[in-house]
Protein backbone atom coordinates (compact mmCIF):
# COMPACT_ATOMS: atom_id res chain seq x y z
CA UNK A 1 0.00 0.00 0.00
CA UNK A 2 2.76 2.44 0.92
CA UNK A 3 4.61 1.65 -2.33
CA UNK A 4 1.48 2.48 -4.33
CA UNK A 5 1.18 5.77 -2.44
CA UNK A 6 4.79 6.65 -3.24
CA UNK A 7 4.31 5.84 -6.93
CA UNK A 8 1.17 7.96 -7.06
CA UNK A 9 2.91 10.93 -5.43
CA UNK A 10 5.79 10.65 -7.87
CA UNK A 11 3.31 10.57 -10.74
CA UNK A 12 1.72 13.76 -9.43
CA UNK A 13 5.12 15.39 -9.27
CA UNK A 14 5.78 14.43 -12.89
CA UNK A 15 2.49 16.06 -13.93
CA UNK A 16 4.04 19.45 -13.39
CA UNK A 17 3.36 20.19 -9.75
CA UNK A 18 6.59 22.11 -9.37
CA UNK A 19 6.95 25.30 -7.41
CA UNK A 20 8.64 28.61 -8.21
CA UNK A 21 12.09 29.19 -6.68
CA UNK A 22 12.42 27.10 -3.52
CA UNK A 23 9.25 27.63 -1.49
CA UNK A 24 8.31 25.92 1.74
CA UNK A 25 4.87 24.78 2.83
CA UNK A 26 3.94 24.93 6.51
CA UNK A 27 1.35 22.36 7.58
CA UNK A 28 -0.60 23.30 10.71
CA UNK A 29 -3.00 20.68 12.06
CA UNK A 30 -3.59 19.18 15.49
CA UNK A 31 -4.20 15.76 13.89
CA UNK A 32 -0.83 13.98 13.72
CA UNK A 33 -1.95 11.54 11.02
CA UNK A 34 -3.04 14.40 8.75
CA UNK A 35 0.27 16.18 9.26
CA UNK A 36 2.25 13.07 8.41
CA UNK A 37 0.15 12.33 5.31
CA UNK A 38 0.56 15.84 3.94
CA UNK A 39 4.25 15.89 4.83
CA UNK A 40 4.74 12.66 2.89
CA UNK A 41 2.73 13.91 -0.10
CA UNK A 42 4.70 17.15 -0.37
CA UNK A 43 8.05 15.54 0.34
CA UNK A 44 7.62 12.99 -2.45
CA UNK A 45 6.45 15.81 -4.76
CA UNK A 46 9.76 17.54 -4.07
CA UNK A 47 8.34 20.39 -1.99
CA UNK A 48 10.00 21.53 1.23
CA UNK A 49 7.62 21.08 4.14
CA UNK A 50 7.52 21.65 7.88
CA UNK A 51 4.61 20.91 10.19
CA UNK A 52 3.23 22.25 13.47
CA UNK A 53 0.58 20.90 15.82
CA UNK A 54 -1.00 24.30 16.47
CA UNK A 55 -1.17 27.85 15.16
CA UNK A 56 0.36 29.10 18.40
CA UNK A 57 3.37 26.80 17.97
CA UNK A 58 3.77 27.99 14.39
CA UNK A 59 3.73 31.68 15.31
CA UNK A 60 6.01 31.12 18.29
CA UNK A 61 8.66 29.57 16.04
CA UNK A 62 8.72 32.74 13.86
CA UNK A 63 9.40 30.81 10.62
CA UNK A 64 10.55 32.70 7.51
CA UNK A 65 7.51 33.64 5.43
CA UNK A 66 9.16 34.65 2.17
CA UNK A 67 8.42 32.09 -0.57
CA UNK A 68 6.10 30.22 1.82
CA UNK A 69 2.57 28.87 1.86
CA UNK A 70 0.53 27.86 4.91
CA UNK A 71 -1.93 24.95 4.90
CA UNK A 72 -3.97 24.97 8.09
CA UNK A 73 -6.97 23.17 9.51
CA UNK A 74 -9.99 25.33 10.23
CA UNK A 75 -10.82 24.01 13.69
CA UNK A 76 -7.99 23.46 16.16
CA UNK A 77 -7.50 23.87 19.90
CA UNK A 78 -6.42 27.43 20.61
CA UNK A 79 -6.16 29.69 17.58
CA UNK A 80 -8.30 28.58 14.62
CA UNK A 81 -7.21 28.50 11.00
CA UNK A 82 -9.17 31.68 10.21
CA UNK A 83 -7.71 33.49 13.21
CA UNK A 84 -4.25 32.47 12.03
CA UNK A 85 -5.00 33.85 8.56
CA UNK A 86 -6.16 37.12 10.12
CA UNK A 87 -2.95 37.25 12.16
CA UNK A 88 -0.77 36.60 9.12
CA UNK A 89 -2.74 39.14 7.12
CA UNK A 90 -0.95 41.88 9.02
CA UNK A 91 2.49 40.54 8.17
CA UNK A 92 4.55 42.32 5.54
CA UNK A 93 5.14 39.08 3.62
CA UNK A 94 1.39 38.40 3.23
CA UNK A 95 2.00 34.65 3.05
CA UNK A 96 -0.76 32.77 1.16
CA UNK A 97 -2.93 30.64 3.44
CA UNK A 98 -4.99 27.59 2.46
CA UNK A 99 -7.67 26.62 4.98
CA UNK A 100 -8.94 23.03 5.16
CA UNK A 101 -12.24 22.19 6.83
CA UNK A 102 -14.36 19.11 7.40
CA UNK A 103 -17.57 21.11 7.67
CA UNK A 104 -18.94 23.43 4.97
CA UNK A 105 -19.75 26.70 6.71
CA UNK A 106 -20.50 29.60 4.38
CA UNK A 107 -20.28 32.42 6.99
CA UNK A 108 -16.94 31.01 8.12
CA UNK A 109 -15.77 30.75 4.52
CA UNK A 110 -16.71 34.39 4.00
CA UNK A 111 -14.71 35.39 7.06
CA UNK A 112 -11.78 33.32 5.81
CA UNK A 113 -11.79 34.98 2.39
CA UNK A 114 -12.04 38.44 3.93
CA UNK A 115 -8.97 37.51 5.98
CA UNK A 116 -7.14 37.03 2.70
CA UNK A 117 -7.21 33.23 2.56
CA UNK A 118 -5.92 32.02 -0.81
CA UNK A 119 -8.13 28.93 -0.94
CA UNK A 120 -10.73 27.09 1.12
CA UNK A 121 -10.73 23.29 0.71
CA UNK A 122 -13.33 20.92 2.08
CA UNK A 123 -12.47 17.44 3.36
CA UNK A 124 -12.06 14.84 2.07
CA UNK A 125 -9.87 16.29 -0.66
CA UNK A 126 -7.92 14.69 -3.48
CA UNK A 127 -4.11 14.84 -3.44
CA UNK A 128 -4.11 16.57 -6.83
CA UNK A 129 -6.53 19.19 -5.50
CA UNK A 130 -4.20 20.01 -2.61
CA UNK A 131 -1.08 20.17 -4.78
CA UNK A 132 -2.86 22.34 -7.34
CA UNK A 133 -4.15 24.68 -4.61
CA UNK A 134 -0.63 25.13 -3.22
CA UNK A 135 0.83 25.68 -6.68
CA UNK A 136 -1.85 28.24 -7.59
CA UNK A 137 -1.59 30.07 -4.26
CA UNK A 138 2.16 30.51 -4.69
CA UNK A 139 1.79 31.50 -8.34
CA UNK A 140 -0.81 34.17 -7.53
CA UNK A 141 1.30 35.40 -4.64
CA UNK A 142 4.44 35.72 -6.76
CA UNK A 143 2.86 36.92 -9.99
CA UNK A 144 0.70 40.04 -9.88
CA UNK A 145 -0.25 39.58 -13.52
CA UNK A 146 -1.69 36.13 -12.72
CA UNK A 147 -3.77 37.62 -9.90
CA UNK A 148 -5.04 40.40 -12.19
CA UNK A 149 -5.95 37.90 -14.90
CA UNK A 150 -7.80 35.70 -12.40
CA UNK A 151 -9.80 38.65 -11.11
CA UNK A 152 -10.73 39.68 -14.65
CA UNK A 153 -11.84 36.13 -15.43
CA UNK A 154 -14.12 36.20 -12.38
CA UNK A 155 -15.53 39.61 -13.39
CA UNK A 156 -16.21 38.26 -16.88
CA UNK A 157 -18.15 35.34 -15.41
CA UNK A 158 -20.17 37.66 -13.19
CA UNK A 159 -20.95 39.66 -16.31
CA UNK A 160 -22.77 36.64 -17.77
CA UNK A 161 -25.23 36.50 -14.86
CA UNK A 162 -28.71 37.93 -15.14
CA UNK A 163 -29.78 40.58 -12.59
CA UNK A 164 -31.80 37.95 -10.70
CA UNK A 165 -28.90 35.50 -10.72
CA UNK A 166 -26.68 38.20 -9.24
CA UNK A 167 -29.21 38.77 -6.47
CA UNK A 168 -29.23 35.06 -5.69
CA UNK A 169 -25.43 34.96 -5.77
CA UNK A 170 -25.23 37.87 -3.34
CA UNK A 171 -27.55 36.01 -0.98
CA UNK A 172 -25.49 32.83 -1.18
CA UNK A 173 -22.24 34.67 -0.55
CA UNK A 174 -23.84 36.42 2.42
CA UNK A 175 -24.48 32.99 3.91
CA UNK A 176 -28.25 32.96 3.44
CA UNK A 177 -30.19 29.72 3.03
CA UNK A 178 -32.29 29.17 -0.09
CA UNK A 179 -35.53 29.80 1.82
CA UNK A 180 -34.24 33.10 3.20
CA UNK A 181 -33.21 34.28 -0.28
CA UNK A 182 -36.59 33.19 -1.65
CA UNK A 183 -38.38 35.18 1.06
CA UNK A 184 -36.31 38.32 0.39
CA UNK A 185 -36.84 38.11 -3.38
CA UNK A 186 -40.47 37.03 -3.05
CA UNK A 187 -40.10 33.96 -5.24
CA UNK A 188 -40.34 30.23 -4.53
CA UNK A 189 -37.53 28.21 -2.98
CA UNK A 190 -37.69 25.89 -5.99
CA UNK A 191 -37.00 28.82 -8.31
CA UNK A 192 -34.06 29.81 -6.13
CA UNK A 193 -32.63 26.32 -6.60
CA UNK A 194 -32.76 26.81 -10.38
CA UNK A 195 -31.07 30.21 -10.16
CA UNK A 196 -28.49 28.79 -7.76
CA UNK A 197 -27.61 25.99 -10.17
CA UNK A 198 -27.24 28.53 -12.99
CA UNK A 199 -24.97 30.71 -10.86
CA UNK A 200 -22.72 27.82 -9.92
CA UNK A 201 -22.48 26.69 -13.56
CA UNK A 202 -21.79 30.14 -15.02
CA UNK A 203 -19.23 30.96 -12.32
CA UNK A 204 -17.51 27.56 -12.74
CA UNK A 205 -17.87 27.05 -8.98
CA UNK A 206 -17.91 23.48 -7.68
CA UNK A 207 -18.76 24.47 -4.10
CA UNK A 208 -20.10 27.48 -2.22
CA UNK A 209 -16.55 28.00 -0.93
CA UNK A 210 -15.38 28.40 -4.54
CA UNK A 211 -18.12 30.95 -5.15
CA UNK A 212 -17.26 32.91 -2.02
CA UNK A 213 -13.59 33.04 -2.99
CA UNK A 214 -14.42 34.26 -6.50
CA UNK A 215 -16.76 37.00 -5.33
CA UNK A 216 -14.22 38.10 -2.73
CA UNK A 217 -11.57 38.37 -5.46
CA UNK A 218 -13.96 40.35 -7.66
CA UNK A 219 -14.70 42.82 -4.87
CA UNK A 220 -11.05 43.56 -4.14
CA UNK A 221 -10.25 47.19 -4.86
Amino acid sequence: MEQCWVLRCRALARKGYTMPSDPIVYIIDDDESVRHSLEFLLDVAGIRVRSFSSADAFLKSSPPLAEACVVTDMRMPGMSGVELAENLGGKAARVPVIVVTGHADVPLAIRAMKAGVADFIEKPFDDEVMLAAIRNALARHNDKETAIAERQAVLDRIGTLSPREREVMDGLVAGQANKAIAYDLEISARTIEVYRANVMMKMHAKTLSDLVRMVTIARLA
